[in-house]
């Protein structure tokens, strides 16, 4: 296997664990509250804001993580993010209270904040088929998301939460050392791609407009796939009581649900490498709040399936801006802009959780908080209605389409 591949592969894996640690806490909340005293009925609602601090410092963390990758580089960076994400795992495991699991939670995505502007970084490199490339790193990562709720689930059933963070960490900790390795070799090289587009060499013409949608697309879609995976897993556990109730059952419900999905952003990274980017986003954000509508009334396999085909369309969105962005902005800048996107997303993420705590709280149950991430959905439409049409081949710079 070619040092390029083994490259790749170091990425995919990061962009899996990354996901895979954020969302832990979600399948293990439950758990982890009713270890430490609380009733039953109200320990997932209880449990919900010890796990924001992890979503805002994911967000945030990642202006530094831009910042440092420019001055220690990026290799460097990703290093760190495997081993200083494992320690935190396992450190919170050893947690004795719902105040040290937060505490723990915010180092895990701390160090979680290096991937996105870093990591996703370093695929784009090189130019060539890069909506390929994103698709394939993002289909990684939503594995990482479809692995949360089935590992988790299975973990618990058989040990306890506190393994459920142990085990994922010692994992990412062999990962980094192994990873620093074969960097130290000379096998994170920059690889220059002979085939499809040029790489990025300055800030293309209509920039500033595919930006203001990007940051669109990226507040509405945070809002949408931070309470949907967050949420989904709870859901199926309430609300599939003719498939199963069993923990480790509708866990692996949900994987499956994320991990099908998760495919859709190899046809979509094929389509925007091929195509124009803007009907392509227009044609997912459209389905979008009417499959998650239809979501708010469903139950049992009726639920099941509509679930798995909207998360198609939400997972199939996640490599378009990311690709939107590499076709406008050059390699220098990629990284900050990336953390700017991912400030943006996940503080809207974790204000997506408060607001469903507040609907579950308020009574209004899962449908309620279906029917308000519907709305937020819209949204993406009108983004996609703002994302610049094509590039002019006359202007300096415009080597192709970019959309």
């Amino acid at each position: 296997m070619t040092q390029e591949k083994v490259r790749f592969i170091y990425l995919n894996f990061g962009h899996f664990l990354d996901h895979l640690f954020m969302l832990i806490f979600a399948k293990a909340a439950f758990s982890a509250g009713l270890a430490f005293g609380l009733a039953e009925d109200g320990a997932y609602a209880e449990m919900i804001p010890y796990g924001i601090p992890s979503l805002v410092l994911f967000g945030a963390g990642a202006p530094l993580a831009a910042f440092l990758a420019d001055k220690w580089g990026r290799t460097t960076m990703m290093t760190i993010f495997f081993v200083g994400m494992g320690i935190s795992a396992i450190l919170t495991g050893f947690a004795s209270s719902p105040i040290e699991i937060a505490i723990g939670l915010a180092a895990i995505g701390l160090f979680a904040s290096i991937y996105h502007p870093v990591g996703i970084a370093m695929v784009a490199q090189g130019g060539g088929r890069v909506g390929w490339r994103i698709g394939v790193n993002g289909v990684w990562g939503n594995m990482g998301v479809a692995a949360a709720p089935l590992i988790t689930g299975f973990i618990l059933a058989s040990y306890s939460w506190e393994l459920a963070f142990i085990i994922p960490g010692a994992i990412a900790v062999l990962t980094g050392v192994s990873f620093y390795f074969f960097a130290k070799r000379g096998g994170m090289k920059v690889p220059v791609y002979t085939t499809g587009k040029k790489e990025t060499v300055g800030f293309r013409p209509g920039w500033k407009r595919a930006l203001a949608a990007v940051m669109l697309v990226t507040s509405a879609g945070g809002f949408v796939f931070g309470t949907m995976t967050f949420i989904v897993p709870r859901m199926f556990e309430v609300s599939l009581p003719a498939l199963s109730t069993d923990v480790a059952t509708t866990g692996v419900l949900a994987a499956l649900v994320y991990a099908i999905a998760a495919f859709a952003q190899l046809l979509v990274g094929r389509l925007i490498d091929t195509f124009r980017i803007k009907p392509v986003l227009l044609c997912l954000a459209v389905a979008q709040p009417i499959l998650i509508g239809i979501m708010a009334v469903q139950t049992d396999y009726a639920l099941f399936f509509v679930s798995l085909l909207a998360m198609s369309f939400i997972f199939g969105q996640i490599p378009i801006t990311d690709t939107v962005i590499s076709h406008y902005v050059p390699d220098v800048w990629r990284a900050k802009v990336m953390a700017a996107k991912l400030l943006l997303n996940l503080v809207i993420g974790a204000m997506s959780l408060m607001v469903a705590r507040t609907i579950l709280e308020a009574g209004g149950g899962f449908s309620g908080v279906m029917t308000v991430v519907a709305l937020a959905a819209v949204f993406i439409s009108l983004a996609a209605l703002l994302l610049p049409g094509r590039i002019r081949r006359d202007l300096p710079g415009a080597l192709a389409p970019a959309e």
